[in-house]
């Protein structure tokens, strides 16, 4: 099950990281990189729901994909984040908050599956409305102009990614608390 349907569009998102980065190197005005960026940021953040409706409809799960998708999401957010901190448009804090929270959490999972009690740090709704924030966040704030002429995706951006951060602290500690008393219970 290494090359099913759903796996390969996992792999895009991984794919897609030195593309959408690429874009703001190329010469070009910046409204258009921002429009090319922002496109394939969301065509392949896309593919997250998409992946995970295939290989349940094709009954294509594995536990390779299992494992791919949640990676591949965070290389994209985390690459994503370092390209808005580098145009200025996030916080290098937020991306601290973000990006650490994701390598803290991926460990406590590693672990928690490790002393046999991952369900207790499965994922939760926080950790979902925390992601959907997120994938609005970032593109508005790769965007950063006028949608519709009404919109300042920028402004929304960065309130939405600020959000984001609020919500990944609150995601950690629900986790933490969730993980504290079987870590407790297997190091003794």
């Amino acid at each position: 099950m290494f090359w099913t349907l759903p796996t390969i569009m996992t792999w895009t998102r991984i794919v897609a990281i030195p593309l959408i980065v690429g874009v703001f190197y190329l010469p070009m005005a910046e409204p258009t990189r921002n429009l090319i960026a922002t496109v394939m940021f969301i065509v392949f953040a896309a593919t997250d729901w998409l992946d995970g409706y295939l290989a349940r409809k094709l009954n294509q799960t594995s536990a390779f994909g299992a494992f791919l998708d949640p990676v591949a999401d965070k290389f994209l957010v985390c690459a994503a984040l370092l390209v808005l901190v580098h145009l200025q448009r996030a916080d290098v804090f937020v991306a601290l908050i973000i990006i650490g929270r994701e390598i803290a959490i991926s460990a406590l999972r590693e672990w928690m599956a490790r002393i046999g009690a991952g369900k207790s740090v499965a994922v939760h709704m926080i950790g979902k409305v925390k992601t959907t924030v997120q994938m609005v966040a970032i593109p508005f704030l790769l965007y950063d102009g006028r949608l519709f002429k009404v919109i300042d995706t920028g402004l929304w951006g960065q309130w939405l990614i600020w959000i984001s951060a609020v919500l990944t602290v609150w995601s950690m500690v629900y986790y933490l608390q969730k993980a504290i008393p079987e870590i407790r219970a297997h190091s003794k």
